[in-house]
């Protein structure tokens, strides 16, 4: 048996709904959307498929259970009990923003949209809410410890990535830095550095090893195809205790060098960055760029893989 305090319902806000905040009134976003040559009706439909979907959620809760719902906004000041049961219905980014707020508590994530969203992460159907839910709390249910990874600032801030994390400039122009792993230091100058995890590895570390494939075999004029990482190649669990970083268009010259590219981070192992950007340093989760650390002179920036876990309900027992 599951201990159930409470269920809490993250919910995050509709396209339509952001084009309002956007354009202050639903009237002006239509203007918009249709002066540009979309179709408003597409988001008018996504907007009311996603609340159908959320009252038939809580509409299944049974009246056992005490529920709460929050909106995605409110979680860095949200206070999650112990047993609290947390649900996503949302897309696969709701589900990544929760759970760095979080302590082992269980998540089911709801995709409200299946016609919409793909969803890698948000794995059942409000159909399938009210059985998963019985599941969960009979305790025979799968679940998964998603890898996060976590950078450490000398300043005692810190941030977590379910994907991954972004070190550079906020322009993604150049960054300087000095990077320390393994025991071998070096000063370097690139477009910054990519912290990559199992469940991210099909997402910015998949692009990242498919540029620097293409680019070897255009460069290098190989007689002999060259071919691009297969799935089974580039994807690792979501659950390894391992995470990967990759430097970004490293610039060698007589101040920077290039031979820390990329490497895998084990869970004894450390990365350790030292910021030399007098401003505009950042460190950033998920591809969330408005969540960032700054990260200027005299920041340094300790990346490793995260003690903490995202516990994520699964209807599968492999992920």
């Amino acid at each position: 048996m599951t201990k159930i305090d409470k269920i809490v319902v993250v919910t995050m806000k509709t396209w339509l709904e952001g084009l309002i905040e956007r354009f202050n009134t639903k009237s002006q976003a239509k203007f918009y959307i249709e002066h540009m040559g979309g179709s408003f009706e597409e988001y008018e439909d996504a907007h009311k498929q996603y609340y159908l979907s959320l009252e038939k959620l809580k509409k299944s809760i049974p009246l056992e259970y005490k529920f709460q719902i929050i909106e995605k906004s409110f979680l860095p000041n949200f206070l999650f009990g112990p047993n609290n049961l947390i649900v996503c219905i949302g897309q696969d980014r709701l589900v990544i923003n929760t759970a760095k707020y979080l302590e082992n508590q269980l998540i089911i994530a709801v995709n409200p949209d299946p016609k919409r969203f793909d969803g890698i992460m948000i794995p059942f159907s409000v159909e399938q809410f009210p059985k998963i839910l019985q599941k969960v709390a009979d305790g025979e249910f799968n679940s998964i410890k998603v890898t996060m990874a976590v950078a450490k600032l000398n300043n005692g801030q810190q941030l977590y990535g379910v994907n991954d994390l972004f070190i550079g400039h906020k322009s993604h122009g150049s960054a300087r830095y000095t990077i320390t792993f393994n025991n071998f230091t070096e000063r370097q100058s690139s477009s910054g550095i990519i912290v990559s995890t199992g469940a991210g590895s099909t997402a910015w570390f998949r692009s990242v090893i498919t540029g620097a494939i293409g680019i070897v075999y255009k460069f290098r004029k190989y007689s002999v195809q060259i071919d691009q990482a297969t799935e089974d190649e580039y994807r690792f669990p979501w659950d390894a205790n391992y995470i990967y970083f990759s430097v970004r268009e490293p610039f060698v010259s007589k101040i920077s060098s290039a031979s820390i590219i990329f490497d895998t981070i084990y869970s004894d192992i450390d990365l350790t960055i030292e910021s030399h950007m007098s401003e505009n340093g950042v460190i950033f989760n998920d591809g969330i760029q408005s969540d960032f650390l700054e990260f200027n002179s005299g920041t340094i920036a300790t990346i490793s893989v995260a003690e903490k876990k995202a516990n994520l309900v699964t209807n599968n027992s492999e992920w």
